[in-house]
Order: C-alpha cells, then structure tokens, then sequence
C-alpha cells in the first residue's frame, strides 16, 4: 500500500492541508480549522438526510455533533484570540474546552471592542444551542456540584466511567437532521461572518502600522 501522505495524479483526489494555511497567520488557520470542522458536521448530515434507508445517522451522529462542537469552539477561541489584538491586549484565549465560558468571554470581548447591540447579533443562535445542550451534559455530584462534561460525543462513557445522558435516557434521545442542517446553516454563517470580520480589521491595522514603521525608518 502506497503511503497516505502521498499524491494521486488527478489533482482533485488529493487533499491539501497547507493549501488555505498561512505559516505567519495563526488566527487564520485556526479559523480555516474551525470552517473544516463545522463544514463536515454539517455535510454529515446532509448525507445522512439523502440517504438514511441504513439507519448511518444513528452512528454519524457522534462525529456530526463532535465536529460541530469543535468547529464552534475553535471559532470562539479565534475571535477571542483576534479581539485580544485589537484591544492590544497579550492574551490569546481560554485553553478550554468549555463553550459556554467561551462564549461569554467572546462576548465580553466584542463588548469592549464595539459596544454596539448590533455586534453581538452573531452570538444569539449559537448561545441558544449552547444553553440547551448543557442542559443535556450537566450532571450533578453528591457534594452538589455541577458537572458538564463535552466529551459526551467521544465516549459513551464520562470521565468517571459513568454513562453519558443518551445511554440512561429511558426514552430516545432524538436529534432531527433537517432543523439541525438549517438551525446550524444560520450559526455557521454568522460564525464564519464576524470571525472574518474582525480578521479583516486586524489585518488592516497590522498593514497600516507595518506601513508607518516602513516610513518612519
């Protein structure tokens, strides 16, 4: 067998994984990570809605969620790590898998940044969807601590061997693939919206400011 990191001679069978990469830009590339993950959750699906007749949905649907859920993380760690720039700020972002404490700090960011009501348009889908699904993964432990735990997707058990909600759930733990593909359409185009925005603006002012040293010296 020949190597899988190899060429096939019709360019349109290969995959190239530093083709859209930068090796100067790492918020662009997080950014083209997070487009990948969310794109295949969502192309999964899709598969699925054409051609379930195999009941695959029922398997697809651990990468489905497992890919949306890191597509949307890698996106709120991006434009944190894009806001902490613009507000010249040394941080990059929060080394969690947490999404809603991304999310709210995301938020708090593009407050700081652009106080407008308008600027967190993006985020109101998504915290919907973000509410709801830690309702699911939240359990709580004899001492009355709350525990969510993300891995839900990756293993049917939680980190201490216990079974994930789906597998105690009396009654079918459902998810409906044509709202999931039209409800998550919407979240990945705001996503990807503001993401490319505030990269923008931040490739603007890093080009402006390269351009005034230039002169100065």
């Amino acid at each position: 067998m020949k190597p899988i990191f190899s060429y096939n001679t019709d360019i349109n069978k290969n995959a190239y994984m530093n083709w859209r990469t930068n090796r100067f830009d790492h918020i662009h590339n997080m950014l083209v990570i997070a487009e990948g993950f969310m794109n295949s959750s969502i192309s999964l699906a899709e598969i699925c809605i054409k051609d379930n007749h195999d009941k695959k949905a029922d398997m697809l649907i651990f990468p489905i969620i497992f890919n949306l859920n890191h597509g949307i993380e890698v996106y709120l760690k991006a434009m944190c790590w894009n806001l902490n720039q613009l507000l010249n700020k040394a941080k990059t972002f929060e080394p969690s898998h947490n999404l809603k404490n991304l999310i709210k700090e995301t938020k708090k960011l593009i407050i700081e940044f652009d106080n407008r009501t308008e600027a967190l348009q993006w985020s109101l889908q998504l915290e919907k969807y973000i509410d709801e699904l830690y309702t699911k993964i939240e359990t709580v432990k004899d001492n009355g601590k709350k525990v969510y735990d993300i891995t839900f997707a990756r293993y049917s058990l939680t980190r201490d061997l216990e079974p994930q909600f789906y597998i105690t759930e009396f009654n079918n733990v459902v998810i409906d693939l044509e709202n999931f593909v039209q409800f998550f359409n919407d979240v990945y185009r705001d996503l990807d919206n503001m993401s490319s925005y505030l990269l923008d603006i931040l490739e603007q002012r890093n080009e402006l400011k390269a351009e005034m040293e230039s002169e100065y010296h």
